[in-house]
């Protein structure tokens, strides 16, 4: 690592102070003031945000901080690659999108105080500085402490309104959170012991092939894989995701999952990319495939349009982990190993992107009808078509249909299976695929048909929230005019490839 910070290192800090000190100083006030804090807290992030990605893209180098100007293994690095910029700045719009839907839900006049608007605005900031210090974060045990503060600003999320089953569902999240948590620290005091540093950059030269290596990144992968809900330990997220308000569903599906999956994707690309795991990584893409078939097959079973998106947010979580099997070890300067990583992380952004719409349109779905139960959304597309053309373009994507980022990400993905000779991560993409098709139109044929009678909507739905819904859907279907090759903004900083060629 260079000894020194980069011009703009400054900004790694106020990504994450940013939306602390708006948390903080929401405690303060209250929460009258508190959604003002946020949406002024917001765009302000954005700006910090795509400004990192700007600085990363324009000098095709790593943006890093020393805090106190200390270099590690003794201090404590920031670090933003290509990668890392991107998540950032993808964080970025979809809180900010949120925060724009959640108004209407959790505003207050000034006049008046009540616990809930308090806490999710507090909430919504904490998960928003948790998942950048997550993606800027160099050392293990810090990066345990981002998603601490993570799962501690997620799980009261789920139980917001206070009612049993969300309560229950919470508990649940919880508790499987805090098993993945003790194994990511039980891993983390190993390699502790074994290397003396927790420095990923550090880490990576010092690593070797032995016991405690592969101990300690099995205990710390098992305990993301809890965190990232993928199968078979998803059992928390379908009750989570599916009785938390829409705004907390979006956020929850969106952003809180990828960031375990942001973890395992460094601790086995930067960490340790020099070590034989082509056997871990063929077990990632059959419980990668396992969750794409079971999630795909029981959303079909659903009766409730939340729980039909939570269960699809299993399968689709499953796709990001097809990229091990088709992207570890990838060798210098192959065109399909890196197509395989891209279009994992391009999977994880268009993702973000559609589910959070999606969340957000059933949502507006069951605030206008009072209830989200399938069989009786017929009508609901003539009365609400802006929100029910939102919903197809976030399953559009889900699908993998052209122009959707959902169709580059499992176009590179079947690409590289295909030139890779491993054809059976092919069979599973496109059996998700046609399996997504089958979930989304069973909704939307449902929306489309005629009432029997005529429909009479519970509450008005603003124009402004349906817009912010169909925005963020427009950006996972806009993600798929990317070019379809390997970004080179996600290769910048990457230990194994440089722009242009091997390092």
């Amino acid at each position: 690592m260079p000894g020194s910070a980069t011009a703009g290192g400054f900004l790694l800090v106020l990504a994450i102070v940013l939306p602390v000190a708006g948390a903080m100083l929401s405690l303060v006030l209250g929460g009258r003031y508190a959604e003002r804090i946020a949406l002024t807290v917001m765009p302000t992030g954005v700006v910090v945000a795509v400004a990192i990605g700007a600085i990363v893209w324009r000098t095709h180098n790593v943006l890093q901080y020393f805090v106190g100007k200390w270099d590690p293994p003794l201090g404590v690095a920031f670090r933003a690659d290509g990668l890392s910029a991107t998540m950032i700045v993808t964080a970025a719009l979809l809180i900010c999108g949120i925060g724009l839907f959640a108004r209407a839900q959790f505003s207050l006049p000034r006049c008046v105080e009540e616990r809930a608007p308090l806490v999710f605005w507090i909430l919504l900031l904490t998960v928003w500085g948790a998942l950048n210090a997550v993606f800027i974060g160099c050392d293990l045990f810090n990066l345990y402490v981002a998603l601490e503060l993570l799962t501690f600003a997620a799980v009261p999320l789920v139980s917001l309104d206070g009612r049993a089953e969300t309560l229950t569902a919470a508990l649940r999240y919880l508790l499987f959170a805090l098993f993945g948590s003790i194994l990511y620290l039980l891993g983390a005091v190993l390699l502790y012991g074994a290397y003396g540093t927790l420095d990923m950059v550090l880490l990576s030269g010092r690593i070797r092939a032995e016991p405690a290596a592969w101990a300690a990144i099995s205990l710390m992968t098992s305990g993301l894989l809890a965190k990232a809900a993928l199968y078979p330990l998803h059992l928390w997220l379908p009750p989570a995701h599916a009785g938390a308000p829409s705004p907390a569903s979006a956020v929850l599906s969106g952003l809180v999952v990828k960031a375990p999956f942001f973890l395992v994707v460094r601790l086995w690309f930067d960490v340790m990319p020099r070590l034989p795991e082509h056997a871990v990584a063929q077990v990632l893409g059959g419980l990668g495939a396992a969750a794409i078939i079971f999630g795909s097959l029981v959303a079909l079973r659903q009766v409730r349009l939340k729980l039909l998106i939570a269960y699809s947010t299993v399968a689709q979580i499953g796709y990001l982990f097809l990229m091990f099997p088709l992207a570890v070890k990838p060798e210098p300067g192959h065109p399909w190993s890196t197509a395989a990583w891209t279009g994992g992380v391009l999977q994880a952004i268009s993702h973000a992107f559609a589910k959070a719409a999606m969340f957000m349109a059933a949502g507006l779905i069951a605030e206008a009808l009072g209830h989200d139960r399938i069989a009786g959304l017929a009508g609901i597309g003539r009365a609400l078509p802006i929100t029910v053309f939102a919903f197809g373009l976030g399953g559009l994507s889900l699908m993998g249909l052209p122009p959707s980022g959902g169709f580059v990400a499992k176009a590179m993905l079947l690409t590289a299976a295909v030139a890779e000779g491993q054809w059976w991560w092919a069979v599973v993409v496109l059996t998700g695929g046609v399996l997504a098709g089958g979930y989304v139109f069973l909704v939307l044929a449902r929306a489309l048909a005629d009432a029997s009678e005529p429909l009479t909507l519970l509450s008005p739905i603003s124009p402004s929230r349906q817009a912010v819904v169909v925005a963020l859907a427009l950006c996972a279907v806009l993600l798929g005019f990317i070019p379809l090759r390997p970004s080179e903004l996600l290769h910048i900083g990457r230990p194994d490839i440089a722009i242009g060629g091997p390092r």
